[in-house]
């Protein structure tokens, strides 16, 4: 079972987190953020992963801290959970399109880290989300799991749409780069290891 329970307690949140790779997309996920959660909803249903994922954080100021802070615990659950990632197909890539969206998505599961996204937003809002804190979110995650994530937004005004349509394209990147091959002999690296 590849699976992670993390907790990150700060003055700025609390986050309790539990996670299975393995598992058949049950979430149950509470940030007092209305929008996050459906993202982290969706990521979860489209990835295959079963998470159970609880944030207190100070929404009095702004949504960053909560939104950052879920990134870097779900990255380090990501990592945990996915062990010596022996045989795993590692690099993925898929473009997704959602009504007016096209975003493109890659991974590469290699421990080390990199994020780079060309997003940009013709508004502050979706619902209760500000929308500059998707970057963070991304980045977060990238750099705690360890992992190489570009995503290279093509086209979209609807910025619900962009949003969702990059966590949709990062949780089929990842389902398919951490399935495990039987024709992979160990790691896919020419040193041995990821």
């Amino acid at each position: 079972m590849r699976s992670s329970k993390q907790e990150r307690i700060t003055k700025e949140t609390q986050i309790k987190c539990s996670l299975e790779l393995d598992g058949d997309g049950k979430a149950n996920v509470s940030t007092q953020i209305g929008f996050f959660d459906h993202m982290l909803n969706t990521l979860a249903k489209h990835a295959g992963f079963n998470l159970d994922f609880d944030c207190k954080g100070d929404l009095d100021i702004d949504t960053h801290h909560t939104v950052e802070d879920s990134g870097i615990v779900l990255g380090k659950a990501f990592y945990e959970a996915l062990g010596d990632r022996y045989g795993i197909s590692r690099y993925q890539s898929f473009t997704m399109p959602m009504d007016d969206a096209l975003v493109l998505c890659s991974v590469d599961i290699c421990n080390r880290c990199y994020y780079e996204s060309n997003v940009s937003f013709n508004c502050d809002k979706c619902g209760d989300f500000e929308v500059h804190t998707t970057d963070e979110f991304f980045r977060s995650f990238a750099e705690n799991a360890k992992i190489n994530l570009h995503f290279v937004v093509f086209r979209g005004t609807n910025a619900h749409h962009v949003i969702e349509a990059m966590f949709k394209s990062l949780a089929k990147c990842l389902r398919d780069a951490i399935t495990v091959r039987e024709d992979i002999k160990g790691s896919l690296s020419t040193k041995g290891v990821l």
